[in-house]
């Protein structure tokens, strides 16, 4: 019989399992590192502040700056921002040095359409179905059930920042459909 010795072309324990520990920790971080988009995709993010808020971004995602935006707006002016939960909201002109305080949600309550200001009627017209609204965002014509919803908009530190409103809709009188 013959006895087998160790030779230097087989690796110890040791080395095998730190090549063990080296292919299972690159295995892992590429797996992970290929799951951390999936899991953010299907996690929202949380909304910013204290208050449940979120500053208002342009079209291109930045935080809107309420000195900026009133530089070329008059009194009345609506503008779309991101708002809450990313849906399109308008901010609405109140005069040279402020905003209302309020913002209204575009998004139709029929179809779901984002709906268009009207400037030259003074209210807001969906494309889709014909719905209308005036200039607070109360429905004045159907086929859409509901008003559209309302944002509170205040400024902090020169950034237009939208919360959740939660109070009585002042164009209604009812308490808020959209919470």
């Amino acid at each position: 019989m013959a006895q087998f010795s160790e030779s230097a072309d087989v690796p110890d324990m040791g080395r095998r399992q730190f090549m063990n520990l080296l292919t299972f920790g690159t295995v892992t971080g590429v797996a992970l590192g290929a799951l951390y988009p999936v899991v953010k995709y299907f996690i929202p993010p949380a909304s910013g502040g204290a208050g449940g808020g979120s500053t208002a971004k342009d079209e291109l995602g930045n935080d809107v700056s309420l000195s900026k935006f009133l530089e070329n707006r008059n009194a009345g002016d609506r503008t779309l921002v991101q708002g809450l939960k990313g849906d399109p909201t308008y901010i609405v002109v109140e005069n040279k040095e402020a905003i209302k305080d309020y913002g209204i949600n575009a998004i139709c309550t029929h179809l779901g359409c984002v709906v268009p200001w009207n400037a030259a009627e003074n209210k807001f017209k969906c494309p889709c179905h014909g719905s209308q609204y005036d200039s607070t965002g109360k429905v004045v014509r159907g086929p859409a059930p509901l008003s559209l919803a309302l944002a509170h908009a205040n400024t902090a530190e020169d950034k237009i920042v939208l919360s959740p409103w939660t109070e009585t809709d002042f164009r209604t009188g009812d308490a808020p459909w959209w919470t």
